[in-house]
């Protein structure tokens, strides 16, 4: 089920450095009408595309208003039942909501790596954009140092 925006919580991320939901989106869905002609509220995220959502909750969890949700299947949550995360610098929270008024938190932890800290080629050297463009010698290349006699039978 793909997610929507509670135009009565959301206020554009006024308050931070860029707005969650359209930074965190993997498929850019997310878009912040600035001016209201889109929804009727301005300076409100919108899913602009909701049939393309890829249900990853990505926006969801990063919302620091907790102002996009979602239906979810039954399988997740009984009918009538409502779940919403809740970010922490160490953990997330996911409560459930049941229709009797009961309510179940599960608390998870997340990443310990610092934002933009990650090492995108894992201690292995940049890659050669010259050696990329040259298919025969990308083919043919021996990325790694090994002994290729002992796999040839004798």
């Amino acid at each position: 089920m793909p997610t929507y925006v509670r135009t009565d919580k959301c206020d554009g991320c006024k308050d931070e450095d860029k707005v969650y939901c359209m930074y965190i989106c993997p498929h850019d869905l997310m878009l912040l009408d600035k001016d209201g002609s889109k929804t009727g509220h301005a300076m409100k995220a919108l899913n602009q595309e909701p049939e393309q959502c890829w249900e990853c909750y990505a926006c969801v969890k990063a919302c620091p208003k907790q102002a996009i949700e979602c239906r979810h299947y039954a399988d997740v949550v009984p009918l009538g039942a409502s779940v919403q995360p809740l970010r922490k610098t160490d953990s997330i929270i996911w409560s459930i909501k049941f229709r009797n008024g009961n309510t179940k938190r599960f608390q998870f932890p997340v990443r310990t790596t610092p934002e933009g800290s990650a090492d995108p080629y894992g201690g292995e050297p940049e890659a050669n954009m010259d050696e990329l463009a040259d298919h025969g010698t990308l083919f043919t290349k021996s990325t790694h140092d090994c002994d290729l006699d002992q796999f040839i039978e004798s």
